[in-house]
C-alpha cells in the first residue's frame, strides 16, 4: 500500500524535489540580502499546488521585509539579490531596466567552439508549442545579445564565461545551443551525450556589479561555482 503524498509536479510535468539546506547568504546590509541560489529551487513560487517552497520564501522566511528584484530560472544556480527597502528596489529596479548594471554567468557546453570569444546577437521568443521553451525567431522574437568567452578546455566540455546584455528567459541556454554549445546536463535543450555529461544545468550566476542603493559605489558580489 502507498502512503504519503504524491510529489509536486513543476509545468514540465517533472517532480519538484528542491534542495534542502540553510540558506547561503553571501552579503546583507542595511539595503540589500545577497544569496547563492541552489540549482534545483525555484527562484518564486510556482501556480500549482505544492510549488510553493522557493528562494524568495525562504528569504522572508528569514528577512520579513525582503523584496524581490530578478529571477534566475530553476535548474541556475548562483547569485540573487534582494532589495531590504522599497526606496533600495526602486533604485535597483532602475539600472536593472536601464542597463547600468551587468551579470556574468560560467557554463560548460558540450563541444569546443570555434574561437575563444563571440558575440550572439539573434531575437528570442517563447515556443508557444512547447512551453516555457524559448526559440530563435527573426520575425516576433525580442533583441537578444550574449557575450561569451572561453576559460577553459575540460575533456569534451568547454568552460566559458558570459555576460548577458539583455535578460530574456532561457538567454544563455538558447543562445548557446543555435551556435552548437548546448550545455551540459540542460533538459530542456541538450540531449545524448550533452544532456548526460553532468546531473544538473551547469549554468551559474557568477558575479554582478551594480550601483549601491546607500551611496552609488559600483560594487560587485560574487557567488562561487559548484562545478
Amino acid at each position: 500500500m502507498m502512503t504519503g503524498l504524491a510529489p509536486s509536479l513543476l509545468p514540465s510535468g517533472d517532480p519538484y524535489a528542491p534542495p534542502t539546506g540553510p540558506l547561503t547568504i553571501l552579503h546583507q546590509d542595511e539595503a540589500l540580502i545577497v544569496v547563492d541560489k541552489p540549482a534545483g529551487l525555484l527562484s518564486v513560487p510556482g501556480k500549482a499546488v505544492g510549488l510553493e517552497d522557493c528562494l524568495e520564501a525562504r528569504v522572508r522566511a528569514a528577512f520579513p521585509e525582503a523584496l524581490l528584484l530578478h529571477r534566475l530560472d530553476m535548474d541556475t544556480s548562483g547569485l540573487m539579490i534582494f532589495a531590504r527597502t522599497r526606496l533600495a528596489q526602486r533604485h535597483i529596479a532602475r539600472q536593472f531596466q536601464h542597463r547600468h548594471l551587468s551579470k556574468t554567468y560560467i557554463a560548460r557546453v558540450w563541444g569546443r567552439p570555434g574561437a575563444q570569444a563571440g558575440h550572439i546577437d539573434l531575437p528570442l521568443t517563447s515556443d508557444w508549442s512547447r512551453r516555457p521553451l524559448q526559440m530563435v525567431c527573426h520575425e516576433t522574437g525580442k533583441a537578444s545579445i550574449t557575450d561569451w568567452q572561453v576559460i577553459a578546455a575540460e575533456g569534451p566540455l568547454t568552460r566559458l564565461r558570459l555576460t548577458p546584455l539583455t535578460g530574456r528567459s532561457h538567454q544563455i541556454r538558447v543562445h548557446l545551443l543555435s551556435i552548437g554549445l548546448p550545455i551540459a546536463g540542460d533538459r530542456f535543450y541538450a540531449t545524448g551525450a550533452a544532456l548526460a555529461a553532468t546531473p544538473r544545468l551547469n549554468l551559474h550566476a557568477e558575479t554582478l556589479t551594480l550601483r549601491h542603493p546607500l551611496g552609488g559605489a559600483a560594487t560587485t558580489f560574487r557567488a562561487p561555482v559548484p562545478f
